[in-house]
């Protein structure tokens, strides 16, 4: 006779046995259902795990070291730059598209205006320096502190006319730019 069979595998862990639950069923007649027990749950099991284990190690990468002497930096554009910034990368967009550079700005050196589109985080590592945002008071940033730049938010950041200033700068990119600059930050808005 033509029909079909449905198995179903029921684990019984405590056990350590699979009841198969077979139906099988024709045309014009009531379902028979035979269950079976079968001793044999690790013999599937096991290998199952261990393959499930084992994919994502076929595609898992190494980790990475890089030195800080092998992160070469530059000194910072005068189009985006008044005075001397010292710009090295810190790590790329490697990880959702979020980049970090260490600048070191020289006393009255300042970036210009600019926004990211995702927000920036500052970390102070060393020194004593501003960071302003369009229409409001300047602040003083100094070592141990972080600043939050909302996206979109036009903000500068820099030195004092004293003193010098490191932080990391850590921002994402948004469809493949991290900032958009702006003019130069002016002598009277910078001593202001």
């Amino acid at each position: 006779m033509d029909g079909f069979v449905i198995q179903r595998i029921i684990p019984n862990p405590k056990q350590n046995t699979c009841w198969s639950q077979v139906k099988r069923l024709f045309p014009g007649q009531m379902a028979a259902t035979e269950t079976t027990e079968t001793t044999k749950m690790k013999t599937l099991i096991a290998p199952t795990i261990a393959l499930a284990l084992m994919a994502p190690a076929a595609i898992a990468q190494s980790m990475t070291v890089t030195k800080a002497e092998d992160r070469a930096g530059q000194i910072g554009s005068a189009d985006t730059f008044t005075g001397t910034a010292y710009v090295a990368p810190v790590f790329p967009p490697e990880m959702n598209d979020v980049s970090a550079g260490e600048v070191t700005f020289l006393p009255g050196a300042r970036s210009a205006w600019h926004t990211h589109p995702a927000g920036q985080m500052l970390v102070i590592t060393h020194g004593t320096g501003w960071v302003q945002e369009r229409g409001e008071e300047k602040h003083t940033m100094q070592a141990g502190d972080v600043v939050w730049c909302p996206p979109g938010v036009e903000h500068w950041h820099g030195a004092t006319d004293t003193t010098s200033v490191t932080h990391y700068a850590i921002q994402a990119g948004v469809d493949g730019s991290a900032v958009t600059w702006g003019e130069h930050v002016t002598d009277e808005e910078y001593g202001s």
